[in-house]
């Protein structure tokens, strides 16, 4: 590891951008975005296109659904040594005819609005690193690509393609999903995915046989009280009944009835668990004449789990942090998913959660601390620059894995 250099100015000097920085979060959390809001998604598109030409690169688009939803990518140096990821994603769980919709300022440095820190706080933060980062007098060394995704809060199923893409090329990849209120990172996500169980009874004519009937509805609700003790079985697996159907005309037995359970896991291994404790209660239902429960688990994204490269990669971090005099932060895990879970299995090691402080995501109460924009920016800068100087190092499995 070499000698360290002096901070660029370009990057001190960010505090001179605060005002600017938090125009622009105001002006992109004003655009709603949210993933289903198809013309909200094409106007924030056109803005952040525009924020890659002021960094002087093309952007290209790649539809990713006849509706007109497109991944955004832009590249600067693909020959250079070391080639980076940056990815965030651009829409919103806010639709379009949602209530909350408009920035408020409950405090001098706090903005609560859509998206204020998940994740366009983000992206601010990404497109003002990077600016600083291209002053750098070390720049040359260090390729990057920006990859911006229309659909990451409904699972990023159109962007995957491109995600999985653009892993096989980089060294590291950068995630500008929120930090945590006290400033920490995120290493490793818990998996997601939906667990759809179907429950088959019997019809029947509820006032003069109700005793032929199989009533799917009570069954079905045999079987997610059956799920409850899973929490105590399995600690690292967490369930979520959010959806719940059946049943028709009040006069017949229902013989169908259907729920979506939200699924989280920490390592593939409790996936397969899951399923074998999922059916062993779903087993006293179907020992009996006229029931049948059908359980159809399907993963959307794998666990991301601590990589030795990432650890090392945070070490450097850590460092630009204490360097730039910014409060101690560390990692955690957490519950929720992002594109650096799919980046990650597609075997890119991953900084997630470079994104400002702030919390409340998904309620009307989302909040990002304005400062922070500012600070995240420098930190991700920062590191850019000493890894292009040659004052951070790479580990050697990671370079090879991925020349």
């Amino acid at each position: 590891m070499g000698v360290a250099s002096p901070v660029p100015d370009s990057i001190l000097q960010l505090p001179r951008r605060a005002g600017e920085l938090h125009r622009r979060l105001a002006a992109w959390c004003e655009i709603n975005s949210g993933s289903t809001h198809i013309e909200g998604l094409g106007r924030m598109a056109a803005v952040l296109k525009e924020a890659c030409f002021e960094l002087s690169v093309v952007p290209a688009e790649f539809p990713v659904a006849d509706d007109g939803r497109v991944v955004i990518r832009a590249r600067q140096r693909p020959r250079a040594p070391f080639q980076i990821l940056l990815c965030g994603h651009y829409d919103t769980v806010y639709a379009a005819r949602h209530p909350f919709q408009h920035c408020r300022r409950p405090s001098t440095n706090v903005l609560n609005a859509p998206g204020a820190a998940d994740m366009k706080g983000g992206l601010v933060v990404l497109f003002a690193a990077l600016a600083a980062f291209e002053e750098s007098p070390a720049a040359a060394n260090v390729g990057w690509e920006v990859l911006l995704t229309p659909d990451e809060e409904i699972g990023s199923a159109a962007s995957r393609v491109h995600l999985e893409e653009v892993a096989r090329r980089h060294h590291l990849g950068l995630v500008f999903e929120p930090a945590r209120e006290n400033g920490d990172i995120v290493l490793a996500r818990k998996g997601t995915g939906v667990a759809s169980i179907t429950c088959r009874g019997r019809s029947s004519h509820a006032g003069t046989a109700p005793q032929d009937g199989r009533n799917a509805i009570l069954g079905l609700s045999e079987f997610l009280v059956n799920t409850r003790r899973l929490a105590h079985d399995l600690p690292r697996v967490s369930l979520s009944a959010g959806r719940i159907s059946g049943g028709g005309p009040l006069n017949v037995v229902p013989d169908l009835a259907e729920a979506k359970l939200d699924v989280r896991i920490e390592s593939l291994a409790d996936w397969e668990l899951l399923r074998r404790r999922l059916e062993s209660c779903a087993a006293p239902i179907n020992h009996r004449e006229g029931y049948r429960i059908e359980i159809d688990l399907s993963l959307s994204r794998p666990p991301l789990t601590l990589a030795p490269a990432a650890q090392a990669a945070f070490s450097a971090l850590t460092r630009c942090g204490q360097e730039l005099g910014l409060a101690p932060f560390g990692w955690k895990q957490v519950g929720g998913g992002s594109d650096a879970n799919l980046l990650s299995a597609a075997g890119l090691p991953c900084l997630d959660g470079l994104g400002p402080r702030g919390g409340a995501y998904h309620t009307d109460q989302e909040w990002a601390v304005l400062g922070s924009l500012v600070e995240r920016s420098q930190l991700t800068a920062l590191f850019l620059h000493q890894l292009a100087a040659g004052e951070t190092q790479l580990t050697p499995g990671l370079v090879a894995a991925h020349s």
